[in-house]
């Protein structure tokens, strides 16, 4: 399974960027995402940036991660941190939804 990490760019340089995350800041290859400009929100895995977000999704994602780490520490009560997914289904993104037959 694949996490991806937000991070926020702190400064840029080219095709690599400095970064700040939840586990502190890190060096950033963005070869698939271009040059992004301070401030920018940026959903990494293996300090490599796969794709830009904005604050809003960046910061369901670190709930979600949250929630993730307190059902390993043993919590159930995990509402808080999927407050997008309560009272409605979760949604397939639109390029997974097929033509019904």
């Amino acid at each position: 399974m694949c996490v991806g990490i937000p991070m926020q760019v702190l400064t840029c340089d080219g095709l690599s960027a400095q970064c700040l995350g939840r586990a502190g800041e890190r060096r950033v290859d963005l070869a698939l995402v271009g040059a992004q400009a301070p401030g920018t929100w940026l959903l990494t895995f293996l300090d490599a940036a796969r794709e830009v977000i904005d604050a809003e999704a960046a910061g369901r994602i670190e709930a979600a991660l949250d929630g993730l780490a307190a059902a390993m520490n043993g919590e159930t009560d995990l509402s808080r941190f999927f407050a997008d997914l309560i009272d409605r289904p979760p949604e397939l993104p639109e390029f997974l939804r097929g033509e019904p037959k």
